[in-house]
């Protein structure tokens, strides 16, 4: 059942004990309006911070992608994977309201509401990462292959390609 679109947030740290995940909640105490900001404060790569962006189409369908930081998702690619159409970002009071958590800080898992949910290739191959915690200011460490059980998640290619550059 939907929960109405005025409640409040989720608390990401009871799915995980919900679920016995091996996950960690951090609060590195600085702003990370940015993935490079968000992997200098955690001392890592900008490819070990898995965002998790929430698309609708015009029906108001929802589907998220989970990408590496540094990459930019392909909004055709996600709608030719998930059979949504015209997909475009959420805005944050349906993020609010699907995922039950704010833009910004919404994690990979735990979500109020289900949807499709595409993890790049790219997050798959790696053993852990950093994702948003529940709340902005929060990172959570977490297992790609938590994500793509917890979430039902389907991997595959989700992201721009890269533009080769010239020698």
């Amino acid at each position: 059942m939907t929960e109405p679109r005025g409640a409040p947030p989720l608390d990401l740290a009871d799915f995980i004990r919900a679920h016995g995940l091996q996950a960690e909640i951090v609060a590195p105490g600085v702003p990370m309006p940015t993935v490079e900001a968000a992997a200098a404060a955690m001392g890592c790569a900008p490819d070990r911070i898995f965002k998790s962006i929430l698309f609708q189409d015009r029906s108001g369908a929802c589907a998220m992608a989970i990408a590496c930081g540094s990459w930019r998702v392909d909004a055709r690619a996600l709608a030719a994977l998930t059979g949504r159409e015209r997909l475009r970002l959420a805005p944050p009071d349906v993020v609010l309201a699907v995922t039950g958590y704010p833009a910004g800080g919404t994690p990979p898992i735990g979500h109020r509401e289900r949807f499709p949910v595409m993890v790049d290739r790219r997050v798959a191959e790696q053993d852990w990462g950093w994702a948003g915690g529940g709340r902005e200011e929060l990172l959570v460490r977490i297992a790609p292959a938590d994500i793509v059980r917890l979430a039902a998640a389907t991997v595959g290619d989700v992201v721009q390609p890269r533009a080769v550059s010239s020698p």
